[in-house]
């Protein structure tokens, strides 16, 4: 047996590693997302719910809350996506992306919520679920550099548009974010005709 291991180059050790990284990074996360799904992770006991809100801990009011749909399924399957996209080596970079931003609103929240104690260990230990990411996707670094230079356009400061255009992008983004709820505000009146002059008239009383 240690024969066997002297033979293996050091470069496999490396793979290994990574290997064994993922897979505790995938096996936690599918962890947390079957028991969000199943076995309730979130919620109070019904003893708490008879305590007033000021006097409940903090962590067990976040737990209530979180405890209602659809945030705990979504958030269960997330997990479950992304520590599924860990356990192979094709999807490993997806898993990473899909796992930071999630790991970092638990870590957050962990540390917003809970007593001092448990929150810093928490921290600490997503703080080492950070440093083995990185080290996947150092491992997997010349195809981070492909994803990089295809995402990342060459930096120039060579203008696209004529300047003027620039200055009425604020006009532009108020008329962008208006532009959903004229559908809405046609349906609206069309099928509440009597609402037209109500709007007309109170439009009126804003300019007299």
């Amino acid at each position: 047996m240690i024969a066997k291991l002297r033979s293996i180059p050091k470069k496999r050790y490396w793979d290994y590693f990574i290997l064994v990284a993922r897979f505790l990074l995938a096996f936690t996360f599918i962890k947390y997302g079957y028991s969000k799904l199943v076995d309730g992770q979130f919620g109070v006991s019904s003893s708490d719910l008879l305590i007033p809100l000021k006097d409940l801990p903090l962590f067990k009011v976040m737990w209530f809350l979180f405890d209602h749909e659809p945030l705990k399924t979504t958030v269960g399957i997330l997990q479950i996506i992304a520590g599924i996209l860990l356990l192979f080596e094709s999807t490993a970079i997806l898993g990473v992306i899909f796992f930071i931003p999630i790991a970092t609103n638990i870590v957050l929240m962990d540390i917003s919520f809970m007593n001092e104690g448990m929150g810093q260990a928490f921290a600490r230990r997503f703080a080492y679920y950070f440093v083995l990411c990185f080290l996947i996707l150092w491992n997997d670094k010349d195809r981070i550099k492909i994803i990089w230079n295809a995402i990342i356009k060459k930096f120039s400061m060579k203008r696209k548009f004529p300047i003027f255009l620039y200055l009425l992008l604020p006009l532009f983004a108020i008329i962008l974010e208006i532009l959903p709820g004229i559908p809405y505000a046609l349906y609206y009146y069309i099928t509440n005709p009597e609402r037209i002059s109500e709007s007309f008239k109170f439009i009126q009383c804003l300019f007299h």
